[in-house]
């Protein structure tokens, strides 16, 4: 839907529209599959062009009703960061990768999505602009692996608590304008 929304204010028609928001949804785990010498995710499943399809036609209805949802696609985005990042991790895991290998593969799949997205809009990226979003998942990520590694927490109660870990870090640092030092 972030894909959907950023096309459709660069008023994009419908299938540039559903372009972008393919592109944003999959991109990160596109570049991870590929690292990892795998079948691109999505070449597999159907289902997943279809909830993408789905989700467009849903944007763009909703935008046609509603022009303020910027609390809500925050939110939407930030639980499908920690979403995204944890599938990251648990590939590299199941590859039997390091840990830091494996939040740098959850890290690509929660963030170039968004990347590639700005990019074809002739923006620079929002991460390396102006918002916390690779940090959320890379604290996100380390908390994941410490929770798989060395707590007798369930899969379940470790994937929830880092995605509201990293809800929490975008929330915080959007509240109180946090953001990366920038290089002068």
């Amino acid at each position: 839907m972030s894909g959907a929304f950023a096309a459709m204010q660069k008023r994009f028609d419908v299938f540039g529209v559903l372009i972008i928001a393919f592109v944003t949804a999959v991109g990160g785990g596109t570049i991870r599959d590929i690292l990892l010498d795998k079948p691109v995710f999505w070449t597999k499943d159907i289902f997943i062009c279809g909830v993408i399809f789905l989700s467009t036609i849903a944007a763009i209805f909703i935008k046609s009703i509603e022009k303020n949802f910027k609390v809500t696609l925050f939110l939407f985005d930030s639980i499908g960061l920690g979403l995204f990042t944890i599938i990251g991790i648990q590939k590299g895991l199941q590859a039997d990768l390091h840990p830091i290998i494996c939040i740098t593969l959850g890290t690509i799949t929660g963030c170039f999505g968004g990347i590639i997205r700005d990019i074809l809009l002739n923006r620079i990226p929002l991460i390396f602009r102006k918002e916390i979003y690779a940090t959320a998942c890379i604290v996100g990520g380390a908390f994941f692996i410490l929770l798989e590694k060395y707590s007798s927490f369930t899969l379940s109660f470790s994937q929830i608590s880092t995605i509201l870990v990293i809800v929490i870090i975008r929330t915080l640092s959007l509240k109180y304008h946090w953001k990366m030092p920038k290089i002068r």
